[in-house]
């Protein structure tokens, strides 16, 4: 599989799924990863865990999660971050354990900038949870949205070629033996070379979001992919 996707235009698919990927992997860590209706605890437990953060009615109706899951959210979020935030070395921690054959540090930086919305240095579960809501049911323009936010690096409001680059090689370090044929040094540039050039539409040297989201929108293995986990949780 890996293989098929390395071979095709589909370098900006394997980014969009390995984005999404990673919110599951949170959630993996968490053992929220399969929770539904039928597992839930009864309501008496639940009854005990009332939300923390601030407002839990204002988290119901920003994301597209319900009051019940919010609090299952939470008191998984809870139980595995006692503080209530989780910082980039953690994160780190995590990719590493589920890509034990590859390098994810630098992958789990960008990700976790991601997901800091607000630049402290840690993520909050109002953070999590508002990114997980559009990775996991966001509309496809706000999943785009999202992954336009992690390859704009410096947050400038636009994707430059070394930007996409920064990504791209993160992704295949992170990566790293899960690849077939093992690739070249080279193989991660040629590659953004080839994608930036059909994103940068008006040949300006950088990609906007209109220009990124139009692109994506049309490639069918990049609207396939933001489809594959939204039955997720």
């Amino acid at each position: 599989m890996l293989n098929t996707v390395w071979e095709t235009e589909g370098l900006q698919t394997l980014g969009i799924v390995v984005i999404v990927c990673a919110s599951l992997k949170l959630l993996h860590l968490l053992g929220l990863i399969n929770f539904s209706e039928d597992s839930v605890e009864d309501e008496l437990e639940l009854s005990a865990v009332r939300h923390r953060p601030e407002g839990l009615e204002k988290l119901e109706a920003q994301t597209r999660f319900s009051r019940k899951e919010l609090q299952i959210l939470y008191r998984g979020f809870k139980n595995e971050c006692p503080s209530g935030v989780v910082n980039e070395d953690t994160f780190k921690d995590i990719y590493s354990q589920f890509f034990p054959q590859g390098d994810a540090s630098t992958y789990a930086h960008f990700l976790f900038n991601a997901f800091d919305t607000d630049h402290n240095g840690s993520v909050s579960f109002e953070d999590f949870v508002m990114g997980l809501s559009i990775l996991l049911r966001g509309s496809v323009q706000e999943k785009l949205n999202w992954a336009f936010n992690l390859y704009d690096i410096n947050k400038d409001g636009y994707i430059t070629k070394e930007e996409m680059l920064d990504i791209m090689k993160a992704i295949y370090d992170m990566m790293g033996k899960c690849t077939y044929p093992i690739l070249k040094e080279e193989t991660p540039r040629q590659h953004v070379d080839m994608f930036f050039q059909k994103m940068d539409k008006n040949k300006d040297g950088v990609v906007t979001i209109d220009e990124f989201i139009d692109c994506c929108q049309n490639d069918e293995n990049i609207m396939r992919s933001m489809q594959l986990f939204e039955n997720v949780i």
